[in-house]
């Protein structure tokens, strides 16, 4: 529903003002983003999220997954391909 992903959006941004270094916060931020269809801020969020993450190569995965799905979504097929072997490459 629009009001609670509204909310959602609303509480990590709190949360992401009083930890800004937590690479999840960003992540779901990123999701939050993808859902309400910006394609764009999505990416970049999902990319801020990597800059934190360090070795932890599921959330990096996860977060290529919605460059991936952001750039489909903005019409970049070879982009959003080229995020997804970047996930598939976290993953092993």
């Amino acid at each position: 529903k629009a009001g609670e992903i509204e909310k959602a959006e609303a509480y990590l941004e709190r949360a992401i003002r009083i930890e800004p270094k937590n690479p999840v916060l960003w992540h779901y931020m990123a999701k939050v983003h993808l859902h309400r269809g910006r394609m764009q801020k999505a990416q970049g969020l999902a990319a801020k999220s990597n800059s934190l993450a360090g070795s932890d190569r599921r959330l990096r995965s996860d977060n290529w997954r919605i460059i991936a799905h952001a750039r489909q979504g903005m019409g970049d097929v070879v982009g959003a391909r080229k995020a997804e072997a970047k996930a598939e490459a976290f993953e092993n």
